[in-house]
């Protein structure tokens, strides 16, 4: 009845109507923007507009309410430009300017609610105009905050009170946060505000870069510079908006560290590692890995720091008699550094063995010389300084230090004659420390100084395999070493000399071995393949080789031989390193002996990797894990639905994920949750369809 009335008189009640509903609402928005009390009720208000919108003058409306907002705004603006100019009154400025902002925030807000209904039908219909908050943001930023004179004074304000925070003052956070975030909604954050605090920032810093290194001494001045980076992170997380974090933290760290690096590290880096500064150490590795090129000028002066001080311990002569020790001391100490300050980088270990073998080498024979005198010290009769445990870590450490000589034989000369010496006047201290140190000399020496030693496999125990009753077998040429070549000769001219007339055929996929392995932990066994011995017994002549020179080396079948790898540098027991690292073996990788290998068991059996499963293989499986997972989902949505009774979508999903213990998307647990409902396990709610009931 009230919808025909409109139609039939609204031409002769309409203009008297809008106006004074007009004139309402307008009362209405002064109250508002006065901050006095208002006269309607919200409701009545609210429902004026609606009135008016169905009366069709709704861009009358929306026209009529820009403009007297508009008005409101302009007026604001006296304020600020009739404001004392005097530096001391800068915080009273940014305080009205914030007052000013945030009843401008609370008066659109409540201007938009009276007038929601013409905000969502006719200013949503209309994509060109602006809502009815976005209004008011444009009439504030048009005339106020654009004002060059308001704006020049408000970002000053802000960049006054951030740099007496700086210097040590409390200020406001709350109120710059406040403001800046102002000036982020107003979308002249960037060009009002952070082109000049990032200018100010920079020449701030700059200077106090240039003045602290002539005033502070290395560690001061490291912390100082970790102490500006957690402070302007913290203003970052205070009250600066989230997009000046990368720009400002990299021009702190360009300004303190970046034009600094060299300096400091001339000035202070020699001293930190003389006197262990652990703690600073990590500090300055942790900055300069902050700065562009920092790690790799920290490595240079690290290895030349390395090169220099271990090159006075062996150019001395007057150091000769502590030589050893002191390497051992010094190689312990540059450990610990790159251990627990350098976070274990590959890069600076790497430089820290090339700089003790270029410094070691400098002085030929001696190191050598005196590294088996020292051998000898630990291991004659009458050393009571360490029992055979802490022995056994010495001549761990001995090890380390003689992979940098490269004259090895002069080490080889002289620990042979004092090995003779201790063992025949029986002054050997334990034989158990000896035959130690011996297998630790035939694993770093390989065939150069085994040869001079018993053959390492001593031993073999081979089974014939009667063709016709046991499984044939694929021949396969494989290069046997030269221990196992002999061994193979001595026992064909065993069998052959007892059955004449046979013929044997070696079978290398059947083979398997023990190998003995020196490892940091220790010592273990592998049993193996003897493909993967093969393999292994490689690293007794070299360091490092490609996928193609043991190919070559070994002879294996090159699918065989991936396998191989995989089983030795991708499988639980790792005791080779794959580079890169991966799954797979592929082309152009590159396999050393890992030396950090662990496990609880002395003997530890590596399993050789099998063919991979054909495709059908794959298929069948998937689809069986799939069927699985599926079961899984059925019943834990029944399990956790019997329990809840009724549950939302959402908090099942969530319930679902909690419980099941495989990756499942959500388009899959919706499936099975429609298929249970197709199965009657559960139903949906007939007036709220995203809530389910468990059906008994």
């Amino acid at each position: 009845i009230a919808a025909v009335f409109f139609v039939t008189d609204r031409p002769k009640l309409a203009e008297n109507y809008t106006e004074d509903t007009w004139l309402k609402l307008r009362d209405a928005v002064g109250a508002i923007q006065n901050s006095t009390s208002i006269k309607y009720n919200l409701e009545e208000l609210y429902q004026a507009v609606e009135n008016l919108c169905s009366y069709k003058v709704s861009p009358t409306l929306y026209k009529q309410l820009r403009q007297v907002c508009e008005d409101h705004v302009q007026a604001q603006i006296h304020q600020f430009r009739e404001y004392p100019l005097c530096s001391l009154d800068n915080l009273s400025f940014l305080k009205r300017m914030n007052r000013c902002w945030q009843d401008h925030c609370r008066q659109t807000i409540m201007i938009r609610s009276i007038f929601l209904f013409l905000d969502r039908t006719y200013v949503l219909q209309n994509s060109l105009l602006p809502s009815i908050w976005d209004t008011g943001l444009e009439l504030f930023r048009s005339h106020i905050v654009s004002d060059s004179a308001v704006q020049k004074r408000t970002v000053d304000g802000i960049l006054e009170q951030i740099e007496l925070e700086r210097n040590g003052e409390t200020v406001d956070r709350s109120l710059l946060r406040s403001l800046l975030g102002m000036l982020s909604d107003l979308q002249v954050y960037k060009d009002s505000f952070e082109e000049r605090f990032l200018i100010e920032t920079n020449r701030l810093y700059a200077a106090e870069g240039q003045r602290l290194m002539q005033e502070r001494d290395v560690p001061e001045y490291l912390h100082h510079v970790a102490r500006r980076l957690d402070e302007e992170n913290d203003r970052i997380v205070s009250y600066l908006d989230q997009s000046t974090q990368k720009p400002l933290i990299s021009c702190v760290e360009k300004q303190l560290l970046g034009e600094h690096m060299t300096a400091i590290l001339q000035k202070g880096l020699s001293t930190l590692l003389d006197e262990n500064r652990v703690t600073e150490l990590a500090v300055l590795y942790q900055l300069f890995s902050k700065v562009k090129g920092g790690l790799s000028t920290l490595l240079q002066f690290w290895r030349d720091y390395i090169k220099s001080f271990g090159g006075e311990i062996v150019c001395t002569p007057e150091k000769d008699k502590d030589m050893v020790q002191e390497l051992l001391d010094f190689k312990d100490k540059m450990d610990n550094v790159a251990q627990s300050c350098f976070a274990r980088n590959e890069g600076f270990i790497n430089a820290m063995k090339e700089a003790f073998e270029a410094f070691i080498n400098k002085r030929p024979n001696k190191p050598a010389e005196f590294i088996a005198k020292y051998v000898d010290s630990k291991l004659r009769a009458g050393n009571k300084e360490a029992t055979e445990e802490e022995l056994e870590r010495i001549l761990d450490k001995i090890m380390i230090i003689f992979r940098f000589i490269h004259g090895k034989d002069v080490f080889e000369a002289f620990y042979k004659k004092d090995l003779a010496k201790r063992l025949l006047v029986g002054k050997s201290a334990s034989v158990d420390a000896e035959k130690s140190m011996l297998s630790k000399l035939k694993h770093e020496c390989g065939a150069a100084f085994t040869s001079k030693h018993h053959d390492p496999i001593q031993t073999g125990t081979f089974n014939i395999l009667t063709m016709g009753y046991w499984p044939s077998y694929t021949p396969m040429e494989v290069h046997l070493p030269p221990e196992m070549v002999k061994l193979q000769e001595v026992f064909k001219l065993f069998y052959l000399g007892k059955h004449s007339g046979r013929k044997l055929q070696w079978q290398p996929t059947l083979g398997h071995a023990v190998l003995k392995a020196e490892f940091k932990e220790g010592k273990k066994e592998l049993q193996v393949s003897l493909f993967q011995t093969l393999v292994l017994l490689m690293f007794n002549e070299g360091e490092e080789f490609s996928i193609e020179e043991i190919r070559t080396a070994t002879g294996i079948e090159e699918g065989e031989l991936r396998r191989t790898l995989q089983s030795l540098a991708c499988g639980k027991a790792r005791v080779l390193n794959k580079n890169p690292r991966g799954k797979d073996v592929e082309d152009g990788d590159r396999f050393n002996f890992n030396n950090d290998f662990k496990h609880k068991l002395f003997r530890i059996k590596i399993n050789q990797i099998q063919m991979k499963e054909t495709v059908e293989e794959q298929v069948s499986t998937t689809e069986r894990v799939f069927q699985d997972r599926q079961y899984q989902i059925d019943a834990a949505v029944v399990r956790i639905m019997k329990m809840r009774k009724t549950l939302s979508h959402n908090l099942l999903v969530s319930e679902l994920y909690n419980q099941l213990k495989f990756p499942v998307k959500p388009g899959d647990l919706k499936k099975r949750i429609e298929s249970l409902i197709d199965r009657d396990y559960m139903e949906r709610d007939k007036e709220t369809p995203n809530q389910y009931h468990y059906v008994a």
